[in-house]
């Protein structure tokens, strides 16, 4: 019968009866949740505990070998009916995912099909929420570490005292266990690992090993569209997004030799140029220095001249986004930073948060803060007393 149905109409269905008490850092198919949300989160945490000194952080991100073609469709369906599932719609997702034939086709040449049962469909609407539904029960078991997840994206943050790695590695290693239970497969070659740490005197970290294969420390890497360093500085992350940017440039000013009307050029300036700068903007903008903004601001400039209009600065768009996705978080009780967007008794203010470093006070949560006490009144869902949250 699921067959019949649109895979988008059952999709929706699945997230209107989610239960609320699945993973809150899994920020796919959530409401009001977005890939700037998983790395503001992942970045909070690690900048709140390099604010004390003498401490570091590991993030692992993690790379799975075709996750959604390795899901076993009666060990998604057992795990949805403990979540709560109605049953029928649970047996409606094992007809759907086995006895699902395939076949290559090359020209007009067809080899022969195949009954596939194990996996979900590519391009389905359905196969990333089904994976983060089978996911759901892949949680940290120390306090000391946080699982981030983005649909099959998976970063594991370790927040390391006094040196210890213990709790860390032993974390790791259960999630190598949970994945060989749970017939994924992890790409060692492809699993980065970033070792975040200012202490002066700071020693050579020992590899990382999963199943027996050493997992390869970086400066840098691409995390969720933005890349983080070893620093946590912006520089590679703007002169990626100024490289992507200028290159689409070049087509806006082939539409304006082609004498397209300014609007068109508006259009697909927002669509393939704006679209790059402001990605992640919440994350890095406040954090990035006047060079990398000045980088950035003159490809807007740029494109002013061509299309013969005014655009909106980054800054500008900056606040825009900081203001939504700030009041979106507060009123949120289930997003995992809510709590920190605590509201003072006068009922009027939030809680100021404390930052030693200007990193961590650059930081997204520390903006999104001061940017709600700056309002001339906090909204109304915000202004009434703490014990009636």
């Amino acid at each position: 019968m699921l067959n019949v149905l649109p895979a988008t109409v059952i999709s929706m269905l699945i997230i209107s009866i989610m239960p609320p008490c699945l993973d809150p850092f899994q920020f796919a198919y959530r409401p009001n949740r977005s890939t700037d949300d998983a790395i503001s989160t992942a970045l909070h945490s690690a900048l709140t505990h390099l604010d004390k000194k003498d401490l570091y952080v590991q993030m692992l991100f993690i790379d799975f070998s075709s996750a959604f073609n390795t899901i076993i469709p009666q060990q998604l369906t057992q795990k949805l009916v403990q979540l709560g599932l109605n049953t029928s719609l649970c047996n409606w997702l094992l007809d759907f995912l086995t006895g699902r034939p395939q076949a290559v086709r090359v020209g007009r040449n067809t080899s022969s099909t195949i009954i596939s049962n194990t996996g979900a469909p590519q391009g389905c609407v359905l196969s990333p929420l089904l994976f983060t539904l089978l996911t759901h029960d892949c949680t940290p078991l120390h306090s000391s570490n946080l699982f981030i997840k983005f649909a099959d994206d998976t970063t594991v943050v370790g927040l390391i005292n006094h040196g210890d790695e213990t709790d860390y590695r032993t974390e790791v290693s259960r999630l190598t266990t949970w994945c060989a239970d749970n017939n994924l497969s992890l790409n060692v070659e492809k699993t980065k690992e970033i070792v975040v740490d200012f202490r002066r005197a700071h020693t050579q970290h020992a590899l990382l090993t999963i199943n027996g294969v050493s997992v390869e420390s970086v400066s840098s890497t691409k995390f969720l569209g933005v890349h983080i360093t070893e620093d946590l500085s912006w520089t590679n992350n703007t002169i990626a997004l100024a490289r992507k940017s200028q290159q689409r440039l070049f087509f806006l000013r082939k539409l304006r030799r082609a004498r397209a009307p300014a609007p068109i050029m508006y259009t697909f300036y927002r669509g393939t140029i704006e679209s790059i700068l402001s990605c992640g903007i919440t994350v890095w903008f406040r954090a990035c220095n006047v060079s990398c903004i000045n980088t950035l601001q003159r490809i807007v400039r740029a494109a002013e001249k061509v299309i013969g209009v005014s655009l909106p600065s980054l800054s500008d768009i900056y606040i825009t986004r900081l203001t939504k996705k700030a009041l979106r978080i507060a009123a949120d009780p289930t997003h995992p930073t809510q709590s920190l967007f605590e509201l003072l008794p006068s009922g009027r203010r939030l809680r100021s948060l404390k930052a030693r470093t200007n990193r961590l006070k650059d930081s997204f949560i520390h903006q999104a803060v001061r940017k709600l006490n700056s309002l001339p009144a906090l909204p109304t869902f915000l202004s009434f007393p703490p014990q009636s949250l």
